[in-house]
């Protein structure tokens, strides 16, 4: 029986156009991430199942690839639940194995730490457009400041990145904070032990809309006075860092002032300080699904594409987890993989391309003619050049028009009667 040609489902095989967008990419990111102080690191792509399933990843904990275990480890005979099977997986995200790898080396590293990671995570989902089962993600995070600098820092790195690397594409920063959220929940009414049900439904906002959510809240039971209270609290709020600070004011009750203060300092600060345009909104309704996020979060949303292209947030409780100590933590996340599709879709040519080259032997060539041609193309190479070798096919007009449009601008004939005249 034949081998099979296509890649496993929900991954991809890369050709090269696509892998020459992802490295030019890639080399933006870092080179502007380093640009504001980020040190990368790695960590490895199997992660303790202990620690993939503590309750800190949301629905991602459901799609997890688990890993058997191995050697004598493995006794199918005497398993009797999963656990018996099973010590590792494949990490679904960049977050978690950040946070043990802080809490194991944190003695070693500079505080604070200021983390850069661009790496392959998986997620056993259900594959469509620009969804993989296997993806890049790209992640800065500082671990150990409490203070509103890490997310000014963070905001203003990602724009920075996000501006070169689509420098035509408008984009938005949307920010919010979960303390607000529930300040706002418990303001308009509902009960403190129902406000995971209350944000699970206001996630959905994007999909089903403002009436949507309303129905939802109202078919779940909840008051309905403290439904209509809630949305038009959000419906009514300015989305600038003035709007923040009155509703801080409205909520006095629930929320204390300085959470709100603090959001829109960091609002403020970064308006005055960004390297490159964006818009900068407060949306009172960003959830952000991931149950760590303990304070700040924030998305961005780009022109000509629907949904988000990078976001993150403050979760100063995670590395608490692995040693006992709450420790201040806040990162950002590139959506790489969706980037990358839109300068696809967009017929995006990468700027800093080498000029190509390429000769065509000639079957006959001989050994004085190659080493003629391979010194031209030594010589080409020194001058900045990417040179390809190859023989000359019988459609030699054929060959020419598929190196033309893999970018080869100037492409030589090699004869053996006529190559020392090159």
């Amino acid at each position: 029986m034949a081998l099979k040609k296509k890649p496993v489902t929900g991954m991809k095989d890369i050709l090269p156009a696509e892998m020459q967008i992802r490295e030019f990419v890639t080399n933006q990111i870092k080179e502007t991430y380093r640009g504001f102080g980020f040190s990368q690191i790695e960590t490895p792509c199997v992660e303790h199942i202990e620690n993939l399933t503590s309750k800190q990843g949301g629905d991602n904990e459901k799609l997890i690839f688990k890993i058997l275990k191995r050697g004598e480890k493995l006794n199918l005979e005497t398993a009797e639940t999963e656990n018996d099977l099973v010590d590792g997986g494949l990490r679904y995200d960049l977050t978690l194995p950040l946070s043990r790898y802080y809490s194991n080396n944190a003695a070693q590293l500079p505080s604070p730490f200021k983390a850069l990671q661009m790496g392959s995570v998986w997620r056993a989902d259900r594959p469509q457009k620009g969804r993989f089962r296997q993806f890049t993600q790209c992640d800065i995070d500082i671990l150990g400041d409490p203070t509103s600098m890490a997310e000014i820092e963070l905001i203003l790195a990602t724009t920075t990145a996000l501006g070169k690397i689509c420098p035509d594409n408008a984009f938005t920063v949307r920010i919010n904070d979960r303390e607000i959220l529930k300040g706002m929940a418990l303001h308009c009414g509902f009960p403190e032990e129902s406000l995971d049900q209350v944000f699970i439904t206001l996630d959905k906002m994007d999909k089903i809309g403002l009436d949507g959510v309303e129905a939802e809240l109202l078919e779940l039971g909840y008051d309905e006075n403290s439904v209509k209270t809630y949305l038009e609290l959000m419906d009514t709020v300015t989305k600038d860092a003035a709007g923040v600070r009155m509703l801080g004011e409205k909520l006095a009750d629930t929320l204390p002032k300085s959470v709100t203060d603090n959001l829109a300092y960091i609002m403020d600060t970064v308006t005055d300080v960004a390297e490159t345009k964006f818009g900068l909104v407060f949306d009172p309704t960003l959830v952000r699904g991931m149950s760590y996020y303990t304070g700040t979060i924030f998305e961005v949303s780009m022109e000509g594409f629907g949904g988000s292209v990078a976001g993150g947030g403050r979760y100063d409780k995670m590395i608490g987890k692995f040693t006992g100590q709450d420790t201040p933590a806040c990162g950002f996340s590139i959506g790489f993989e969706r980037i990358v599709m839109l300068l696809l879709e967009n017929g995006y040519e990468v700027p800093t391309v080498k000029e190509k080259k390429a000769y065509l032997l000639e079957k006959k060539m001989t050994k004085e003619g190659l080493l003629k041609v391979m010194s031209l193309a030594k010589t080409d190479r020194q001058a900045g050049k990417q040179v390809l070798i190859v023989n000359m096919k019988k459609n030699k007009k054929f060959q020419k028009e598929q190196l033309a449009e893999d970018g080869y601008i100037e492409i030589v004939d090699c004869y053996a009667d006529s190559v020392e005249n090159l």
